[in-house]
């Protein structure tokens, strides 16, 4: 029977931003395993700020298996963090999800690629020429080499891995990157976001380089870092029509605190009005707008309000999970009549 590697893989109970963490078992099977025949295993919390050194115990429970380009007997595991007794621990954000088998999400994940503290192509002293042909640029000048060689072979890994992984660009600033991931249903994406964080932090150890996913690392006239969350469910899909939108946007504002809490720390840095952002304090939406909290794609409307929806608000350091809960919870509010309800 052939042996593999298991590499379970987790969130911390650090805050405001849990960190991954990872550690790997060798188990026999006939075939690359599924969920179901991957075990639950211990780790030590005291040592995640997850529990007290005298009960220490917090148990991992495997929710989606990855293949691992480096081996092919190697499986990268997702886990949940679970209590001893099988409750969700209370850093488990992705048990607060509501199962929605018709909600597909997108996430565009921006971030930096730094060495020795410096975004990629930074001089030492100084900045580089301002931002302007660096977003999808070409040419050593505006993107180097070390970063087209990461970000294409961390697409291939995540390829590999079956995430759905969309595609990468060059961002604003030198030295940013993004990758898109999209899933359906209401927690596939986001465990693919995290497992391709996971791919992207593992590889950038090869190379010498760290990625920092911080909101906002570079001060002044520079665009922050986002991670825009595309959505949309059956009802927006399927049926859709103005007065359900227009509900849904008043939701959307009603809750605006709510969703801004876990979109990720020291927003207020990065959503100030400027750089293709509404102020943290307003809620809009508009068609094409990027500088909304909201942006209805052209194809939105032009459809009679069916489609998907882009949420503009989450940024690079946000959780997934806890982004697609609080979008979940907030689009449950309003019934399909378009009269808002109670959260």
């Amino acid at each position: 029977m052939p042996k593999y590697k298991l590499d379970y893989i987790w969130l911390d109970g650090y805050t405001p931003v849990p960190n991954l963490r990872t550690k790997n078992c060798v188990k026999e099977f006939d075939s690359f395993p599924t969920v179901n025949e991957l075990p639950l295993w211990g780790f030590d919390g005291s040592s995640t700020q997850q529990a007290d050194g005298s009960d220490s115990d917090c148990v991992l429970k495997p929710v989606a298996a990855y293949p691992d380009k480096n081996c092919d007997h190697s499986v990268m595991v997702m886990c949940e963090v679970m209590l001893p007794n099988g409750d969700p621990h209370p850093s488990n954000a992705r048990a607060t999800i509501l199962d929605d088998a018709g909600a597909w999400f997108g996430f565009e994940q921006e971030y930096f690629l730094t060495q020795n503290g410096l975004p990629l192509g930074f001089p030492k002293d100084g900045f580089p020429e301002p931002q302007g042909e660096y977003y999808c640029g070409v040419g050593f000048k505006n993107v180097g080499a070390l970063g087209r060689k990461i970000t294409e072979e961390h697409l291939w890994a995540c390829v590999h891995a079956g995430i759905t992984h969309e595609g990468i660009n060059a961002e604003v600033a030198k030295g940013q990157w993004e990758f898109q991931v999209f899933g359906k249903g209401s927690k596939k994406a986001a465990d693919d976001v995290w497992v391709a964080r996971f791919l992207l932090l593992r590889l950038c150890e090869k190379y010498g380089v760290d990625v920092d996913f911080h909101c906002k690392p570079l001060k002044g006239d520079w665009n922050g870092s986002g991670m825009h969350s595309n959505f949309s469910t059956d009802q927006l899909r399927d049926q859709g029509g103005k007065d359900y939108f227009e509900a849904l946007m008043g939701a959307f504002d009603k809750y605006r605190e709510e969703h801004i809490a876990v979109y990720g720390p020291d927003n207020d840095m990065r959503l100030t009005g400027l750089h293709e952002t509404q102020s943290i304090d307003t809620f809009s939406y508009g068609i094409a707008d990027r500088g909304a909290s909201v942006r209805v794609p052209h194809a939105f409307v032009n459809d009679d309000y069916k489609g998907y929806l882009e949420d503009r608000r989450p940024n690079s350091q946000g959780d997934p999970y806890a982004i697609a809960s609080r979008i979940l919870q907030t689009i449950a509010t309003v019934p399909t009549n378009g009269a808002a309800g109670a959260v």
